[in-house]
């Protein structure tokens, strides 16, 4: 069965994403991308990766009906517009960050209040290493921050295992590359400016927080660099347990966990070059690193995740998740590696 679907959003970044994924995707047709800057212009004027669909952006205001619409809009969108994608769409998957929390208090603390908190318990977050059980049969899916799904995908065997319960100091340094503030990014994303920094953007407070301490349970002092890369978002966990752990103690936790996930790799401490999790080799691709190494001297845990920040961390998530609550072969239209080697992902 082949369903149709549609990208609202769709000259944006990840729009182009979504776009490229499901142009790929054995299962899905796309029978419409949205643009209001660039209605009626083709889909390629936007994404030169993608000039080889026949496929114009409509308005916005002018959506077809479809079996999926993803909404890869700024917050506060899909929120104002979700009686709207629901009346055109059997499934909506948000890609902001308007579905992903549980609480209405939650998006008084961290954003500017929500405008229709009552559909925030029928929400399903995307994740699928963290929520593949609630997907099946799911109709409003929101995709996970990019910055929070690397770091749950890092610390999720460690709450599972029960090494970490929650009392623990956990201190969390994320670095990400320069898509992370999409197409219109604004003077601190232009090249000139970010080229060649190591620049903190979010010291503290940063909204991904909430995703984090919802789904595993800690609480967290969670950091953000911009670093001269496009792609990527890369982890790197400091943890404080009250018991020893061993090295042994970890591979158990993050094998039983990942065995049988099809996009996860552990990466900790091999041979070659790139030894830990590093986004370059998971660029372009739905794939997540994860490792660790024990600083026995220091009590210290040292975790590490990377993954592609518009991939893993948005539309290959929300496809991946698409694919589970549909019923489909959750790998399908996702196949893809890293490129090696590759310059600045």
């Amino acid at each position: 069965m082949t369903y149709t679907a549609s990208v609202v959003g769709g000259s944006g970044f990840t729009g182009g994403e979504l776009l490229r994924l499901l142009a790929g995707h054995p299962e899905f047709e796309v029978a419409q991308a949205t643009s209001r800057s660039k209605t009626n212009k083709t889909v390629g004027n936007a994404h030169p990766n993608l000039r080889n669909l026949d496929l114009r952006f409509s308005d916005p205001e002018e959506l077809e009906s479809v079996d999926v619409l993803f909404a890869a809009t700024p917050h506060g969108v899909s929120m104002g517009s979700i009686d709207r994608f629901q009346d055109v769409a059997d499934t909506v998957v948000d890609l902001s960050a308007d579905f992903r929390l549980s609480a209405e208090s939650q998006y008084d603390e961290w954003y500017d209040g929500h405008e229709r908190p009552e559909l925030l318990e029928q929400s399903v977050y995307a994740l699928p290493e963290l929520n593949r059980e609630a997907l099946p049969g799911a109709d409003l899916i929101a995709a996970g921050g990019c910055n929070a799904t690397a770091t749950i995908v890092g610390l999720l065997p460690l709450v599972e295992e029960g090494i970490l319960t929650g009392d623990e100091q956990v201190v969390i340094d994320v670095k990400v590359g320069s898509s992370e503030g999409g197409a219109g990014g604004g003077e601190a994303s232009s090249h000139p400016e970010r080229s060649g920094v190591v620049r903190p953007y979010a010291p503290t407070g940063h909204r991904h927080e909430a995703e984090i301490e919802q789904f595993l349970g800690l609480d967290v002092s969670f950091t953000v660099h911009a670093v001269d890369m496009i792609r990527g978002a890369s982890a790197t966990c400091h943890l404080f347990p009250g018991e020893p752990v061993s090295n042994s103690d970890l591979w158990k936790a993050y094998r039983g966990q990942y065995a049988d996930e099809p996009f996860v790799d552990i990466v900790a401490g091999g041979s070659g070059v790139y030894r830990y999790p590093e986004p370059k080799s998971v660029a372009g691709s739905n794939r997540a690193e994860v490792g660790f190494d024990v600083d026995a001297a220091n009590k210290r845990l040292v975790v590490f995740s990377a993954i592609d920040n518009m991939m893993k961390g948005s539309a290959g998530q929300a496809v991946h998740a698409a694919n589970i609550a549909l019923g489909l072969e959750e790998t399908a239209g996702l196949e893809l590696t890293g490129f090696h080697p590759v310059g600045a992902p």
